[in-house]
């Protein structure tokens, strides 16, 4: 049973995809938002969730420090919702506080250039919200 990871940001979406015994996270790919037409965004995850037989979804939900949901966390709901409606999955919100700054440290101690770093910071975001999930069900 596969659980893809979405690190759900305005202009992409991170994804990343466990193992069939959901005990690690890789990176898949990541998805340039269309802000005009959501619906190929949906199209492309449901593409994503086909290719690699996943069950269930996470979808990481920002966080302000003081553990309050802002704007862009009250986006993530809305879209959780709607990808659940969707696809007709489970999907769960995870704490993503702080993995965008831990997926950037990452690449620069991995010595990855700027534009590098650019194109896989959201997939390596969704590595480290899927992995997390995993690492607290086992």
């Amino acid at each position: 049973m596969k659980v893809m990871g979405l690190d759900v940001g305005t202009k992409t979406i991170g994804v990343a995809v466990s193992d069939a015994l959901g005990w690690t996270a890789q990176g898949v790919e990541t998805i340039k938002r269309n802000p005009e037409n959501e619906e190929k965004d949906f199209e492309r995850l449901k593409e994503l969730i086909k290719i690699h037989d996943v069950s269930s979804i996470v979808v990481g939900l920002p966080k302000n420090m003081n553990g309050t949901i802002g704007p862009s966390g009250e986006l993530c709901q809305i879209f959780a919702e709607k990808l659940a409606d969707t696809t007709k999955l489970k999907v769960e919100l995870w704490d993503e506080r702080l993995s965008t700054v831990a997926a950037e440290r990452m690449l620069v101690s991995a010595d990855v250039s700027r534009k590098k770093r650019k194109k896989v910071i959201d997939k390596m975001a969704a590595v480290i919200i899927l992995q997390g999930f995993l690492d607290r069900r086992q």
